[in-house]
């Protein structure tokens, strides 16, 4: 009898060793990301400028839609959006970064500064 209560109460148990693994591949992870988070804000940073200086020119130079501006940026997970009223364009790289570039027409399309 109390053979058959231990067999139930380790049946609903879950192993220690797969909570212990997945315990392992989350702070792994974690390190992993700590690690290269600089070199990806980094990344993010040059690459929200660049395609917010890109998205701003095909929007507001060319005459082209947003939606058509994201192929000309290449395989990054970039979000582009456009603000007709203020004639800017924001560039999101994940959340890493965030760029605004503003149109004006004596200067052309120029991003905003960079916070260091």
């Amino acid at each position: 009898m109390a053979t058959a209560k231990t067999m139930r109460l380790r049946q609903r148990q879950p192993s220690r060793w797969k909570r212990n693994v997945l315990l392992l591949g989350l702070a792994l992870a974690a390190g992993l990301l700590a690690t290269m988070w600089s070199a990806l804000a980094a990344k993010g940073r040059a690459s929200a400028a660049y395609a917010a200086r890109t998205g701003c020119v095909c929007h507001f130079i060319s005459g082209r839609g947003v939606d058509s501006c994201k192929g000309d940026l290449g395989p990054d997970p970039i979000m582009l959006s456009a603000n007709d009223e203020a004639h800017g364009v924001t560039a999101r790289y994940l959340v890493f970064a965030r760029q605004t570039a503003t149109y004006d027409a004596a200067h052309g399309c120029v991003l905003e500064r960079w916070d260091q």
